[in-house]
């Protein structure tokens, strides 16, 4: 049974390595898209567990003031407690102070360890964000190279293909044959307007000057 899922698990893999390979040579740029969301993912896990270590190192400190401030304050009380001869009082504050201060101790290495672990964790989430943010930069860069291929090969398509070339200059004649035609029946129009109404005027007057003539005579 542990050999059949075994095998059932190297085939899985195998099949998605190879589908993952063919997604590569099919669109490299969606592949490397997926790498850089997987990278910021991880980084973002980086960030929030760098969060945490700065909030325990608030707690460690909190913690070891308080231990001290006791350490402290019991050792002011074994004081007046010996001087008073109250023994059980005494032997009370002092195992108390003893108490406190190898806490205070034990957190005081706690908060040394964990400030060499949080200035490792820094300078790895830095390292992070620049190879991060150098790979974005690369993504920009590669998808920039394909767009300018891709561009290339459009044109050069249209450039080197002789049939879509003469068949996108026959339309463009055919266009212009189409534009000067419209042109000469507007123009033929306009002109036929413009033809009508000076004809109208000159009627209008010779008119005017034949009742003017009409009217001279009259009076002579």
């Amino acid at each position: 049974m542990a050999n059949l899922f075994t095998r059932l698990k190297n085939t899985i893999m195998a099949d998605l390595h190879e589908a993952i390979d063919h997604k590569e040579q099919k669109n490299p740029i969606a592949l490397l898209n997926h790498y850089l969301r997987q990278c910021e993912l991880e980084t973002e896990k980086v960030r929030k567990l760098l969060e945490r270590q700065y909030r325990l190192k608030d707690e460690f400190n909190h913690e070891y003031q308080h231990a001290a401030e006791m350490a402290s304050k019991r050792r002011s009380q074994a004081e007046v407690a010996s001087q008073a001869g109250e023994i059980e009082l005494y032997q009370y504050a002092a195992n108390e102070q003893q108490h406190f201060e190898e806490r205070a101790s034990r957190i005081n290495d706690l908060m040394t360890q964990a400030n060499v672990q949080l200035s490792d964790l820094e300078q790895k989430y830095e390292l992070m964000k620049h190879k991060l943010k150098d790979m974005n930069i690369r993504r920009l860069e590669l998808m920039g190279r394909e767009n300018v291929t891709r561009a290339q090969h459009k044109m050069n398509q249209v450039l080197d293909n002789q049939a879509y070339t003469n068949s996108s200059y026959s339309r463009f004649q055919e266009i212009e044959t189409y534009l000067d035609r419209l042109e000469q029946n507007v123009n033929r129009s306009y002109y036929q307007n413009t033809i009508d109404e000076r004809i109208a005027q000159l009627e209008k007057q010779n008119q005017t000057l034949k009742q003017d003539k009409e009217e001279t005579s009259s009076i002579s």
